[in-house]
């Protein structure tokens, strides 16, 4: 079996999982205690903090240890929204968001918050002048992802920063950069982004650990009450093992990043020509998308089906989101995109990781070819049927 999903999640490096081993072992005592196994455990999580910081060449300080990117985009959206809602109740994001962020968005238009969805182009790329102009004296925060979950589409967050902080400095800028990094470069600074989360499993490291980037002077109503851990943004007893194992992922995947993207892009350009070439298959991801995700869509035909008969000649492909593959609607993402419903309703998205090699993009391609020369007969049925 090849894997071809690390944009849901990725394999833990046997490293990460040496070093998470051992630190639940040797280091399980309360970091917040007083007696020496909590000093150790605590000078443990300092150091796993700092770790982090200079991956995102940032302050230590500016680190709040999460147990994910669901956990931090609500903590950033909800926590800004309750803490700055004296200054207005308006909020920005996009129509292809990850559902930790659309969602979360959702909750808050029903309890009264404004919410503008702007429209994206038809490669999932957020119109600027849109966004100049839903900005207004009474917005709080603008909430944009750094790369597309489904499509891979890729923001310009130079841009988008320049332009949230000239139609209103006070506005806060949110970044989901889950999909970015390890991928592409991470320029907080560039960006002017005030708040950034990212979760481990992505990028090699733990499940149940993330972070939140969150910019000195800018404060955030705390989501979990309680202790006064993680500078009071987050009570709860701190995962030390966790923060330990995902500082190495990332501290390896900031490091590998050139490479990475270098070997990732050849092995998407071949998918990308070997895909134009199949019938009945057609490109919703482009050159221009970030270099870990294809996405095709395949009218006419369940993508389910594709899904399994993929896995039958040994390919493990996915859907949409993992968040929302077990859904049968159409991918909200793609219909934002401006594709019709035979298209929304039948994507399949190709991710790549650190394992693949140019020779892997060869066999996804022909057993692409075998399964689209079964099944061809269903898609031009069901195509007629349109």
């Amino acid at each position: 079996m090849i894997y071809w999903d690390h944009a849901a999640t990725t394999p833990p490096l046997e490293q990460v999982v040496d070093t998470m081993s051992e630190i639940m072992k040797m280091h399980y005592a309360n970091p917040s205690a007083l007696h020496r196994s909590g000093e150790a455990a605590g000078k443990l999580l300092k150091r796993a903090r700092e770790v982090c910081a200079a991956a995102l060449q940032v302050q230590p300080s500016e680190i709040v240890l999460t147990s994910g990117a669901t956990e931090s985009n609500n903590m950033a959206i909800k926590g800004a929204a309750m803490k700055y809602r004296s200054r207005g109740q308006h909020i920005i994001t996009t129509g292809t968001e990850h559902p930790s962020v659309y969602e979360c968005c959702k909750q808050l238009e029903a309890l009264g918050w404004e919410v503008t969805y702007l429209p994206v182009d038809a490669e999932g790329v957020v119109d600027l002048a849109e966004l100049a102009d839903a900005i207004r004296k009474d917005t709080v925060l603008v909430s944009i992802m750094h790369v597309n979950n489904e499509m891979g589409a890729i923001s310009p967050l130079a841009d988008i920063g320049r332009i949230v902080k000239e139609r209103n400095p006070r506005t806060l800028l949110h970044v989901d950069g889950v999909q970015g990094f390890g991928k592409l470069p991470v320029e907080l600074a560039a960006w002017k982004a005030d708040l950034y989360s990212l979760s481990a499993h992505k990028f090699n490291g733990p499940r149940g650990m993330g972070l939140l980037y969150v910019k000195q002077g800018v404060q955030l109503f705390p989501i979990l009450s309680g202790g006064s851990q993680e500078s009071g943004h987050r009570a709860g007893t701190e995962n030390v093992a966790g923060a330990v194992a995902m500082s190495k992922a990332m501290r390896l995947a900031q490091e590998g990043q050139p490479e990475l993207f270098a070997r990732m892009t050849e092995i998407r350009d071949l998918l990308l020509h070997e895909i134009r070439q199949i019938p009945g298959l057609e490109l919703n991801s482009s050159e221009r998308s970030a270099p870990h995700i294809v996405h095709f869509s395949c009218p006419g035909l369940k993508p389910e089906v594709m899904v399994h008969a993929l896995e039958e000649q040994g390919m493990l492909v996915s859907t949409k989101s993992a968040c929302s593959s077990k859904l049968s609607e159409p991918s909200r993402v793609l219909l934002a995109m401006g594709k019709d419903t035979a298209h929304a309703s039948s994507g399949i998205r190709i991710s790549l990781g650190k394992e693949h090699q140019p020779e892997d993009a060869a066999s996804l391609a022909q057993a692409l070819r075998i399964v689209c020369d079964k099944l061809r007969p269903i898609m031009e049925r069901e195509g007629q049927r349109e």
